[in-house]
This record gives C-alpha cells, sequence and structure tokens, in this order.
C-alpha cells in the first residue's frame, strides 16, 4: 500500500454554478476597479475567500494500491506465416517475449493469436477485443508479431493511439519474391451468348510477359499473353445460365513463395435475354396446337411458328392469300438469321421442297457448331421423305427402320432414363397411353424412353458443340390433352429443352464441388453403375484421392478434409469441377512478401516502432519502460508506457475551510473593505 496526500474539491453549488458566481464577481470587481474604487484590494481578497468557500477545498489522505500495467502480445497465425521460417520464428519470439514480460511484476501480459481461417489478418481487431475491458488508462501497449501484411489497420491515428504505442516484430526473408494473379473488376452477370469483360493482373517480380491460362466451367483452357504489373482487359463469353466459372492460371515463375496465389477464379451468373424457338410444323396436324401453346406460354419465349398447309408439288385451286398471309422465308430464317435462334423444332415435317437440301445443310452446321434441335418424329420420318434421309442426317442419334407401331402402349423410363436428370424425376409417375410410334434404332446418345419392345422413344445426344433430342411418336399431345389420365408434358418437354439449352442443373454427367470451411464435398451423377477415380488438388497444388460412396442410382458424393483458403479443383472421369473455399481472391494471398512498410506508419503514430527479426526469431530488441507521453521506440529498443495507475482501498478527508471560519473572515475583510473606503 503507498500513503498519499491530496486537496479536493465538492463545491456546494455544483461546479458550473460556482463558475457562474466567480464570474459575476469578477466582473463586478473589475468594474469597481474601474470606477477607482478605494478598497480594491480588500474587496478581492473577500471575493476570492467567498469563491473558495463555496468550492468547498477538503485534505483527503488515502491509502492506495497500485495496479499493474497491462501489455498484449499479438501472434500472427494467418496462413501467409506458413511460408518460409516465419511461423517457427514467430513462435520462438512470441515465447521469449511473453516469458521476458511476464518477469515483470508491474506488468499484466495478455497475449492471444489471430484466426488462421480469417480472410486476411485482423491484428488490430483482435487488439481490440482482448483490451476491451482494460480501462485506457492501464494500458502498457502492445506487441504485434507478424510478417508485416496486416488488413485491418485503422485509418485515424488517435484510435490507435489510446491503445499504443503499438510495436511491431516482423519476420520473414525481405528478398524472396512471389508471382501472383488477381482479378482486379469483373462484372456480376452476363447475358448468356454474348461477351463479359474481366480485368486480370499479374504481378511477378521478375516482370515480363506471362502466358496465362483462362478456362470456363472446366473446359478446354485457352492461352493469354498479359505483361506483368498491368491491368489487361479479358473477354470471355457466357456459355450458360446459372454460375460461370472462370479459372485463371499463371505458370511458376522464377521466385514463389507458394503456388496458390497463381490461381484465382471468379463467378458469373448467366442470364438469358430471351430464348428464341423457331417451330415448323410440316402439316397441319393436333400436336400442333399443343406445340405452340406450350411454347407461348413462357414469356421467356420468342417462338416464330410456320405451319406448312400445302407443298409446293400439290396442285389445288385454294388461293394463295386463303394459306398464307406471308411467303414461306427459307432464305431469311436458314442462311440470314439461323444462328440466331436457341432452338429448332420439327414438328412432323417431311421433305417436300419447302427446306432445299442445303438449308438442310446449313441446319446441320449449325447444330455442330452449338445450336439445339428437337425432332418430334411422326408418320413422314419413316418414309421416303425423312429427314434421316437429308444431309440433317448426319447429327441425328436414331434413324428410322420404315416401321409404323400403331395400337396403345404406355411409354416408360429405361435405365439410362431412370439416372438421366432429364428424366429422373420423372420417375414413379403413372402415365396415360399413346396409340403411335414410328420405329428407329439408335446409333448414338442416350436412349431415356422407350416405346413397344423397349424400341427407342426419346433419345438425346451431344453433336461437337450442340445437342439434338428426337421424339418418336407424334402421340404426346395426348398427355397434353389428359387422355388415360394424361403425363408430364409440360415437364419433360420444358426438361428437354433446357438440357439442350445447357442448363448445368440436367446435366446426365456432372461433377460437383463446395468448398466451405474445413470440408469439400464433391458430387457426381454419371450413367454407369460405378463411380471413377476421384482426385481433388488444393490451392498449393497437393492431390487428395477421397473415396466414392453411392447415395443412389448413379449419384456417388465423397467428402475431404481441407485447411486452406483459395481455388480447389475437383476432377474424374474427364469431368472438372472447381470451387473457392472463401472468397475470390483471398486477401492472405493478395501480397505474401514480408514487409515493414504496411505496419511502419500506423506504429509511428502511436509512439511505437516496427522491428525486422532474423530466421531464428531472436534478435529481439530491448524492452524498456518509459513514460507516459513521448516516444516510446528507438534504435534497438522499444517502450511501453508506465501508467502508474492505482485503486484507492480507504480514505480520510478534512476540510480546509469550515464555514464559520470563512465567515468570520469574511466579516473581518468586509470591515477593512468600508473603512477603508
Amino acid at each position: 500500500m503507498i500513503d498519499a496526500t491530496r486537496i479536493a474539491f465538492d463545491p456546494f453549488l455544483g461546479w458550473p454554478l460556482l463558475w457562474a458566481v466567480i464570474a459575476i464577481a469578477a466582473a463586478a470587481w473589475i468594474a469597481y476597479v474601474f470606477l477607482r474604487g478605494k478598497a480594491a484590494l480588500t474587496r478581492g481578497l473577500g471575493l476570492t475567500l467567498l469563491a473558495a468557500a463555496l468550492s468547498n477545498p477538503s485534505l483527503v489522505e488515502e491509502e492506495r494500491e497500485p495496479l499493474p500495467s497491462v501489455a498484449a502480445i499479438i501472434l500472427d497465425r494467418s496462413e501467409s506465416m506458413q511460408f518460409g521460417d516465419r511461423a517457427e520464428a514467430a513462435a520462438n519470439a512470441f515465447a521469449a517475449l511473453r516469458q521476458q514480460l511476464e518477469a515483470d511484476s508491474s506488468l499484466e501480459v495478455r497475449v492471444l493469436e489471430s484466426d488462421p481461417h480469417d480472410d486476411g489478418t485482423h491484428l488490430y481487431g483482435a487488439l481490440e477485443g482482448l483490451m476491451a475491458d482494460v480501462p485506457r488508462d492501464r494500458i502498457a501497449g502492445a506487441i504485434f508479431v507478424t510478417d508485416g501484411q496486416v488488413h485491418d489497420l485503422p485509418d485515424e491515428a488517435a484510435k490507435g493511439s489510446a491503445i499504443g504505442p503499438v510495436h511491431g516484430l516482423v519476420v520473414g526473408d525481405p528478398d524472396r519474391g512471389d508471382r501472383r494473379v488477381q482479378i482486379v473488376d469483373a462484372p456480376n452477370f452476363g447475358i448468356v451468348g454474348e461477351t463479359a469483360s474481366l480485368v486480370v493482373r499479374v504481378d511477378d517480380p521478375a516482370g515480363g510477359e506471362i502466358e496465362l491460362s483462362v478456362s470456363l466451367n472446366g473446359g478446354t483452357p485457352e492461352r493469354v499473353r498479359v505483361n506483368a504489373g498491368e491491368d489487361t482487359k479479358l473477354p470471355v463469353e457466357i456459355e450458360r445460365r446459372g454460375d460461370n466459372v472462370i479459372v485463371i492460371e499463371a505458370p511458376p515463375g522464377r521466385e514463389e513463395l507458394t503456388l496458390a496465389n497463381n490461381r484465382t477464379a471468379a463467378t458469373l451468373a448467366g442470364v438469358r435475354d430471351r430464348l428464341r424457338v423457331l417451330l415448323v410444323t410440316g402439316k397441319p396436324n393436333q400436336a400442333g396446337r399443343v406445340w405452340r401453346d406450350l411454347l407461348k406460354s413462357d414469356p421467356s419465349v420468342d417462338l416464330v411458328h410456320f405451319t406448312i398447309l400445302r407443298p409446293p408439288y400439290k396442285t389445288d385451286y385454294t388461293p394463295t392469300e386463303e394459306l398464307a398471309l406471308i411467303a414461306f422465308p427459307t432464305e431469311e430464317l436458314f442462311v440470314d438469321k439461323l444462328k440466331e435462334f436457341d432452338l429448332i423444332i420439327f414438328d412432323q415435317y417431311e421433305r417436300r421442297g419447302v427446306i432445299t437440301q442445303s438449308y438442310l445443310a446449313n441446319m446441320a452446321r449449325y447444330v455442330t457448331d452449338g445450336g439445339a434441335l428437337l425432332i418430334a418424329a411422326g408418320e413422314p420420318f419413316a418414309g421416303p421423305g425423312s429427314l434421316a434421309r437429308s444431309p440433317l442426317a448426319a447429327v441425328l442419334p436414331a434413324s428410322p427402320t420404315g416401321t409404323i407401331r400403331t395400337g396403345e402402349f404406355i411409354p416408360k423410363l429405361t435405365e439410362a432414363g431412370k439416372r438421366h436428370a432429364v428424366t429422373a424425376p420423372l420417375d414413379g409417375q403413372q402415365w396415360g397411353g399413346w396409340m403411335r410410334s414410328i420405329e428407329a434404332t439408335a446409333q448414338a446418345g442416350d436412349v431415356l424412353m422407350s416405346g413397344p419392345d423397349d424400341k427407342p422413344l426419346l433419345i438425346v445426344d451431344r453433336v461437337d458443340k450442340g445437342r439434338v433430342g428426337m421424339l418418336m411418336s407424334d402421340q404426346i399431345w395426348l398427355w397434353a390433352r389428359g387422355h388415360d389420365g394424361g403425363g408430364p408434358f409440360s415437364e419433360l418437354i420444358r426438361r428437354v429443352v433446357h438440357w439442350m439449352m445447357k442448363e448445368p442443373e440436367l446435366e446426365e454427367r456432372r461433377l460437383s464441388l463446395v468448398a466451405e470451411g474445413d470440408t469439400a464435398k464433391i458430387s457426381l451423377r454419371t450413367l454407369l453403375d460405378t463411380a471413377p477415380p476421384l482426385e481433388l488438388e488444393t490451392p498449393e497444388g497437393r492431390i487428395i484421392e477421397p473415396l466414392w460412396t453411392q447415395t443412389g442410382p448413379g449419384q456417388f458424393e465423397a467428402v475431404a478434409a481441407i485447411d486452406q483458403l483459395g481455388l480447389y479443383r475437383a476432377a474424374a472421369g474427364g469431368l472438372e469441377a472447381v470451387a473457392l473455399n472463401g472468397p475470390a481472391n483471398p486477401k492472405e494471398y493478395a501480397d505474401l512478401e514480408s514487409s515493414t512498410e504496411i505496419l511502419q506508419p500506423f506504429a509511428r503514430q502511436t509512439g511505437g516502432g516496427v522491428f525486422r527479426l532474423n530466421a531464428a526469431g531472436s534478435n529481439l530488441p530491448d524492452i524498456r519502460r518509459v513514460g507516459a507521453r513521448g516516444s516510446a521506440a528507438g534504435a534497438g529498443w522499444l517502450g511501453l508506457r508506465e501508467r502508474g495507475a492505482y485503486a484507492v482501498r480507504s480514505s480520510t478527508s478534512q476540510p480546509l475551510l469550515p464555514g464559520i471560519l470563512a465567515a468570520g473572515l469574511l466579516v473581518i475583510l468586509l470591515i477593512l473593505a468600508w473603512r477603508r473606503e
């Protein structure tokens, strides 16, 4: 305990009113002096005595218990500390520093390690939380043990000064460089089929020209050359609705701390402006109206529909103006504007000279270049005017046998159809019967539905960049009309069309990856009974091989433990998927070089300093106790403030100017003033 004596004031009127009284008294005394009063000194002493009496001074004797000052040590445990000898050097310095400070009985030492899973190094936030319950007059200072990459330093110096001085002990080799690639700017969404522009930047200590690998949705990567240190625009075509993952990779540089920041990614949401559909009906039929109503019911569909009422070779006397308002625009549709359509549907079309062979060949090229074609086959498909006997046959997955089967049958899903994303949700439903089917032989693709004698009824296929679907019956309209209980007409066609539009949710072979926190979950959908081997690549390039667990027909899942932020890549059976654990461009990998430049200005503003440690972390600066004011750092030493805080355990007070004594003295001074006047 320490005995201490001090003078305390406890005004009778309260401080605001007391100061008002003093101001009035001072003004009155000044006026008195200005009017040449003869007792200015005596009256001034009287007013001073009055003010002193009203302030109620007392002599206070206290027993004080000294309180230790509080110092904080924050250890950087972020991911950037895992490179080189940083973690070991920091741990050695942290242990030695803690031991030295805890040996000082006048210090209370608080220690904390930053969260290694944060996006960025948040040391100042950790310090504020650690010192939240400490009075500011007890804080001796703080010491950061870090590589210098701190991301949450306050902009205002006064904010940091309240818990300063803040010192930095920086570990890591300052001469080691690192190549890194980052996405400077990327749009959130883009129109499917159009081009979006990203801005990328590659930083490399060696500079020069660098070849980047750019891939979209796990597809074949393209090569792009950029200059190091410059922002470069990168055009990317949005190929599908939903998430489009763009992965950008740079090869290893001459100087590398890690390869994790040589790869980055961005996710762009693809949205469809409008779905442009061309429907060509070969002749008036019951299904024509059903097809039209289905497509027109969707407000996002722009439909162009032509029904061929009379072929060129047919002779009758019906006036042309009663058959059509305009001539069939074959040149415009199948040459000039063919690529503007997202989907072409042929409903019971027969080659009768309206669409020539050259136009059909052009349409086959349209499919291979990425277009979509749906054939709703009717009786003409089995005859000599079949589309299967035209240049379009090169892209069709099935060819007719020439047989037309009649008689009621119930369509059913094949084994592939029960696994395919297009038809699997329809399994188990009760369907009505159809009356006719066109017998065909499947030559490619996947048969999802079958008819009589298990002959193909619905076939889908990929042709180069495009997709083709074939429905080997003209009776689907019976489902739409509710015959025999009906069936999922609109749902089936909608799912087929969306598959042809390359909706990722409907891909029959799909690998998906989700990386969150410390777990990566991989899902596989396939038409096979077994799953191919799985490889999971970490941001550092390490390969993990999790095992599959079957969860349903053609569906498999795997789980792997992960411990890094960044981009993960899964590969199985020729399929690829990428996922980000954390943000697209983690702050931890934005700059991995050990530096004192970030921390130096902030430390200086709080009165502290920044010191670089050696590879072993053993060259700690001297630690001194300094006063409450002035700088707390110098060449080879850092200071922690001696705050001198204490707690009062007991106290006594004795009035210095009792009321009777003050009144007596005031009367005497007033008499002397009267006498003088």
